[in-house]
């Protein structure tokens, strides 16, 4: 079996840490890795596989004889991708900088995976929370057409990084003992609070974070008529984002049929018992890779719809394991430009 060269970029941040882990548990056919970050990271120690690697500072000499490089986000995308796919090494981004380019695939490996053939360098990781909702949508636009989605996400802090998962933890501490706490991460508080607002807003007053999941779901799932419109709200949750989805489908399913459907699709979940109270939770779903999906639910208001309670670990298919699927899935097709060494 052949081995590759692999860089992790952003490798002390969260996500990388865990597409490190992810990269471990999988077995990943890693022959040698580099582990790339800023300047202010540079020199750092960390373990993969049992054996101590220096954090390295990304330039772009880093990624000569690199076949695989597995970008977790963030301004290092722009600046190093483009020149790291010409040196011929095959560039995995986590960020939003080319998930619309039309020359970029944006590959969810459960629903499009023929489209990482389509590569010239560069594949993109879609964003988290639309690949948490592209996943159980699929084997529902298979069997029946989709008309329409209206989406409500509830996303934890850490898919804001590290120091919001600090803010989170100090500001619950300071409330519970009577004591203020700037926000710094958040424009509120969100110890004990929700807030409605991810990202900068745009237009018609949707933040950047809701025009991604329309934009990136209708390119994922190859329909640019796809009606889609979405509400993103951060919630005082470490780990895991949750969806209330509602779907309007072309031709009608019933709960069963679609709870059959979802049970047979790759990479899903159903958790679905209402007798029992057993329904998808964050702190259930943690730490695992799959796409938990219940609460599934004819739409009283439509000829044909469907409701949908989904949840899943935004650190791992969110963002880690989705790229690491994505470059299984080079090596399998053969799509690796440079071939392994």
């Amino acid at each position: 079996m052949s081995e590759y060269n692999v860089a992790v970029v952003g490798a002390t941040g969260a996500v990388g840490q865990e597409i490190l882990k992810v990269l471990a548990e999988r077995r990943f056919p890693v022959k040698n890795i580099k582990l790339l970050a800023t300047a202010r990271s540079a020199g750092k120690e960390m373990v993969f596989r049992g054996e101590t690697h220096v954090v390295e500072e990304t330039r772009p000499e880093s990624f000569d004889g690199v076949d695989i490089a597995l970008f977790a986000g963030g301004a290092a995308s722009k600046e190093f991708g483009p020149g790291a796919a010409e040196k011929g090494c095959v560039v995995i981004d986590n960020s939003s900088h080319f998930r619309l380019d039309p020359q970029v695939p944006l590959v969810v490996p459960e629903v499009n995976p023929e489209d990482v053939k389509l590569h010239r360098g560069i594949i993109a990781n879609p964003n988290c929370s639309t690949i948490i909702m592209v996943v159980p949508l699929k084997p529902i636009k298979d069997a029946a057409g989709i008309r329409r989605v209206v989406v409500a996400t509830y996303q934890a802090v850490s898919g804001a990084g590290k120091e919001a998962i600090d803010e989170l933890t100090a500001q619950t501490k300071a409330v519970l003992a009577g004591e203020e706490y700037e926000p710094q991460v958040f424009p509120y508080r969100i110890a004990f609070n929700l807030i409605p607002h991810i990202d900068v807003f745009q237009e018609m007053d949707y933040t950047k974070e809701e025009w991604k999941m329309v934009k990136e779901t209708r390119k994922i799932l190859h329909d640019e008529n796809l009606a889609v419109t979405a509400t993103t709200v951060r919630v005082p949750v470490y780990r895991s984002h949750s969806e209330a989805v509602n779907i309007e489908t072309e031709k009608k399913l019933t709960a069963a049929e679609t709870k059959e459907l979802l049970a047979r699709f790759p990479g899903v979940v159903v958790l679905d018992d209402p007798a029992a109270k057993k329904y998808p939770m964050p702190f259930y779903c943690s730490d695992r890779d799959e796409v938990f999906v219940g609460r599934i639910r004819e739409d009283n208001s439509v000829a044909s719809g469907l409701n949908l309670w989904v949840v899943a670990d935004q650190l791992r298919k969110g963002a880690a394991t989705n790229a690491i699927q994505i470059a299984e899935l080079v090596i399998e097709y053969g799509c690796l430009s440079g071939g392994g060494r």
